[in-house]
């Protein structure tokens, strides 16, 4: 820096960490998203999981690691299209020791992926594009995964206390002023 050039001081916000996990291992997030296409070329219209979840409801739709049956971590406490997507907010339970794991790996950050089993109900190929538009599906697990199909699937955040929130903040806020 040359003499006499005035300093500026530089801001930047720190990324969020998903280090606030509540202990009930509540988290939210979009298990898939409207219109856009996934690795193996689906792509999801909006009210594709209506019939189903007027069918099932949440409780009805296993919660998984993996896509593996044999791997339940948890429930869906809550899922929704909105304009976006497919929004849930689940609760891993943590007397089950893959789900503790998972929750571990959650709080680190080193997991956050969302993926859907269903069975296609109706869908139409485009021939130029080759994509699949998937119209009506019957929605049966939603898993936490390490790599989903749709790479924007993905466990938006994790619910925590005040208390929690607070102790993020006064830490964040430490690293910018300090």
């Amino acid at each position: 820096m040359k003499a006499g050039t005035p300093f500026t001081r530089e801001v930047k916000l720190l990324p969020q960490t998903f280090d606030a996990v509540d202990a009930e291992g509540v988290f939210e997030g979009y298990a898939s998203l409207f219109g856009i296409a996934d690795l193996g070329k689906d792509v999801v219209m909006p009210g594709a999981f209506a019939g189903s979840l007027a069918k099932r409801g949440a409780a009805g739709v296993r919660l998984l690691w993996q896509h593996d049956p044999s791997e339940p971590i948890g429930r869906w406490i809550a899922i929704e299209e909105d304009r976006r997507g497919l929004f849930v907010r689940g609760k891993l339970n943590l007397l089950v020791e893959r789900a503790r794991e998972i929750h571990a790996l959650m709080r680190e950050g080193a997991v956050d992926g969302l993926s859907i089993g269903f069975r296609v109900e109706r869908a139409r190929a485009e021939r130029p594009t080759g994509l699949r538009r998937l119209e009506k599906l019957d929605l049966w697990e939603i898993s936490v995964v390490t790599f989903p199909m749709l790479p924007g699937a993905r466990i938006g955040a994790v619910k925590s206390t005040p208390a929690d929130l607070a102790a993020r903040i006064r830490r964040a806020s430490r690293r910018l002023f300090s």
